[in-house]
C-alpha cells in the first residue's frame, strides 16, 4: 500500500495484512475498508480531507482471464455517497506490476502534480504544463516526460479540473472509471494524473497451478453466446435492438419505452455505417468488446458503448449516430461519464421543453430541444468547461431539476442518473437501482441478464416473487468481481464456483462459494454503514416519481410501472437489515463488522 499526502508531499508504504485481504479480496472490497476507517463519512467530498484510493484487485495483473481492471474509490461528490468507480484496460495491471496494491491520495497539493511510479521511483512531479490539457494531450505529454511510451496513464481533463460533479478518470485515452464524479474529487486535490511504470512483473502467485484453470474458463468464455460471440461482434451495443424490442429502451428522459430510430443508432448501424475500424481489448481478456472508431471527418477514438450510445441518443431523442459519436469522443477527451452527461442533457431538454429553462439563459448556445444534434455536442463541452449553461449543467440533472423547481425531470437515485434501462418494464433492475449504493447504476447487480437475455435462466421481468433473493446475489457477486479485479461480463458465462477456484490458487486461500460470496455480503454492508453514517437517509432507496407512478406508455410492459414498494421490505430482510433497511447488529456480528 502506498500512501501519498498530497499537502506535505511525503509518501510513505505499508503492509496490507492477510486477514484483511480474506475478509474484502482487494481493489473495490479493500478500498472501501480503508476508507470507510479513516474519513469522517460526513466529509466535504471536494474537501482535502476526503481520501481517493487507487486499487488493484486480488487477480489484477495475473493470468487470470480480464484480470487487469482496478476501482478508484473516495466519497462521490455527485451522489454524497460511497463511490467506487471501475476501469479497465491496462493501467491497473501496470500499477500492480510496479509492486503496489493500492495506493491512498490524501490532502491537497498547493498547485497541480502527478504522481509518477516509474522504474520503482515514486514521486510528485509539477503538473502545471499540463494542467487544462485534455485527456489525449495529457497522456501524451507525460508519456514523453518519462521517456516511456509504454507508461500507463490515469488521469482527469478539464473536466476533473473543473470539479464537474460527474467527472471521470481516464486511463488509456479511452477507458474511464466514470461513474460518481471521482475525476472531481481528483481535481479537487491538484491532482492530474497518476503514471505507472515497471521494470519488471512484481506479482506473486502459482502461475503454473493458475494457467491451468484460466484455459478452462477461458474456453467457456469463448463458447458462451454473449462472451465468445455477442460482445466480440458488436460491443457492449449489440444490446440496443434488443433492450428495445423488450419495450425498457428509455426514450426523451424516459418519457417512453421504445425509440422508433434505434437501427439508426444501434450496434449494427454502427458497423454498416461504416464507423467501426476493430475490436479492442483489455489486458488479459479473450472477450475483445471494445470499438476502435473513426467518423466521415476522420475524427477517431473509441466507442460509443451502449450506455453512452442511448444517453446522448434515445434519451436525448438524437437519431444521429454521427452526432452521438462525437459527444462520446469528447467526453473520452474531456473527462466526464457518458451516461450522466446526456442523461443530464435529457432532463434540461424536458426542462426547456416545459417552460422551466427560458431561452435567455442558454445565451448564445443552440436550444435544448429533444431530438437537437447540435445541443448534445454543444452542451457536452459546455459542461466540462463549465461554461455559459453548462455550469448548470456541470452539477447533474438532480441539482438542476431542483433549482428549476421540477424535481420529476431528474430521473436518477441518490443523485446520479440512471442507465439505459425502463425499471417499469424489469421490476429486478428497479429494486438493483433503489437499492445500490453508488445511487442509480446498472452494474452493482444486473438484473438485466436474467430478467431480459436469460442468464443464467430466464426470469419473467415482471414477477416480483423472488426477486429480492436474486437481486442481493447479484449485487454480493459483483462486489466480489470488482474486489478481484475482473470485469463483471464474464460472470455472463462463469459461474460462483469458477471464482472461487481464481482466488483460491492465485491467493492460496481455501475459501467456499459460500464464503466467497459473504466477502461481497460484507462488502455491501460496509458501503451501507458508509452512506448511514454520511446521513443518507434509506428513504433514498427510491426510484424517480415518473418510474413509480406514471405507466410505460408504449412497448411490450406498457401500463406497467416499477413495483418498488412491494420489493423492498422482502429485499431488506433478505439482507438481515430491520424494516427501516438498517443493519441489524446481528447481521453485523455475522459478518465480523459489529
Amino acid at each position: 500500500m502506498l500512501r501519498v499526502n498530497l499537502t506535505n508531499q511525503e509518501v510513505t508504504e505499508e503492509e496490507i495484512s492477510k486477514e484483511l485481504i480474506k475478509e474484502y479480496l482487494g481493489g473495490r472490497g479493500l478500498a472501501s475498508k480503508i476508507l470507510y476507517d479513516e474519513i469522517d463519512p460526513k466529509v466535504d467530498p471536494l474537501s482535502p480531507d476526503n481520501k481517493l484510493i487507487f486499487a488493484t484487485g486480488l487477480l489484477t495483473g495475473t493470468s487470470a482471464s480480464t484480470g487487469g481492471r482496478y476501482m478508484v474509490v473516495t466519497k462521490g461528490p455527485l451522489t454524497g455517497t460511497i463511490a467506487s468507480s471501475n476501469s479497465g484496460g491496462f493501467f491497473g495491471a501496470e500499477l500492480k506490476f510496479t509492486g503496489y496494491d493500492l495506493i491512498i491520495l490524501e490532502g491537497k497539493a498547493d498547485s497541480p502534480v502527478y504522481l509518477s511510479i516509474v522504474d520503482g521511483q515514486v514521486e510528485l512531479k509539477d503538473a502545471t504544463d499540463v494542467w487544462g490539457k485534455t485527456v489525449p494531450e495529457t497522456t501524451d505529454y507525460l508519456q514523453q516526460q518519462v521517456g516511456d511510451e509504454k507508461a500507463k496513464v490515469s488521469c482527469i481533463g478539464p473536466a476533473g479540473e473543473n470539479q464537474v460533479l460527474f467527472a471521470a478518470i481516464m486511463n488509456e485515452k479511452n477507458r474511464a472509471a466514470g461513474r460518481t464524479g471521482v475525476g472531481a474529487v481528483m481535481g479537487s486535490k491538484n491532482l492530474k494524473a497518476v503514471v505507472v511504470r515497471a521494470n519488471e512483473k512484481k506479482v506473486e502467485y502459482d502461475k503454473q497451478a493458475l494457467i491451468e484453470v484460466v484455459k478452462k474458463h477461458t474456453k467457456i468464455l469463448k463458447e458462451d453466446g454473449v462472451t465468445g460471440e455477442g460482445l466480440p461482434a458488436l460491443g457492449t451495443k449489440v444490446l440496443d435492438n434488443i433492450i428495445n424490442e423488450n419495450g425498457i429502451y428509455p426514450t426523451r428522459n424516459f418519457q417512453e419505452g421504445t425509440f422508433a430510430d434505434v437501427a439508426e443508432v444501434s450496434g449494427e448501424a454502427l458497423v454498416e455505417k461504416g464507423y467501426l475500424k476493430s475490436n479492442k481489448a483489455c489486458y488479459a481478456c479473450p472477450i475483445s468488446c471494445g470499438r476502435d472508431t473513426k467518423l466521415p471527418n476522420g475524427r477517431s477514438g473509441e466507442g460509443p458503448e451502449y450506455e453512452s450510445g442511448w444517453s446522448f441518443g434515445a434519451d436525448c431523442g438524437v437519431n444521429d449516430l454521427n452526432a452521438i459519436t462525437e459527444a462520446n469522443f469528447m467526453c473520452n477527451e474531456l473527462g466526464l461519464d457518458t451516461i450522466s452527461a446526456g442523461a443530464t442533457i435529457a432532463a434540461a431538454m424536458e426542462l426547456y421543453e416545459k417552460d422551466y429553462i427560458e431561452q435567455e439563459e442558454l445565451e448564445d448556445g443552440p436550444e435544448l430541444k429533444f431530438g437537437s444534434s447540435e445541443a448534445i455536442v454543444y452542451y457536452t463541452k459546455a459542461m466540462a468547461y463549465r461554461e455559459g449553461f453548462g455550469d448548470q449543467l456541470a452539477e447533474g440533472s438532480y441539482r438542476l431539476a431542483e433549482n428549476k423547481g421540477y424535481l420529476e425531470a431528474s430521473m436518477s437515485v441518490k443523485k446520479q442518473e440512471l442507465p439505459a434501462y425502463d425499471p417499469r418494464g424489469v421490476q429486478g433492475q428497479g429494486l438493483n437501482y433503489a437499492t445500490s449504493n453508488r445511487g442509480g447504476c446498472h452494474v452493482r447487480g444486473y438484473m438485466i441478464s436474467p430478467e431480459v437475455l436469460g442468464v443464467p435462466e430466464k426470469l419473467d421481468p415482471q414477477e416480483l416473487k423472488g426477486k429480492p433473493e436474486w437481486v442481493k446475489i447479484f449485487q454480493d457477486l459483483t462486489a466480489v468481481i470488482d474486489s478481484i479485479g475482473m470485469c463483471l461480463f464474464t460472470s455472463f458465462a462463469l459461474q460462483a464456483e469458477d471464482y472461487r477456484d481464481l482466488v483460491n490458487v492465485a491467493a492460496g486461500f481455501d475459501l467456499s462459494v459460500e464464503e466467497l460470496l459473504a466477502a461481497g455480503d460484507r462488502i455491501y454492508n460496509l458501503e451501507r454503514l458508509f452512506n448511514l453514517d454520511a446521513g443518507i437517509d434509506p428513504q433514498e432507496d427510491t426510484l424517480p416519481k415518473r418510474l413509480l407512478e406514471e405507466p410505460l406508455p408504449d412497448g411490450p410492459h406498457q401500463g406497467s410501472v416499477a413495483k418498488l414498494d412491494q420489493l423492498l421490505p422482502n429485499y431488506y430482510t433478505e439482507r438481515g437489515w430491520d424494516e427501516e433497511g438498517i443493519p441489524t447488529a446481528e447481521k453485523l456480528t455475522e459478518l465480523n463488522l459489529k
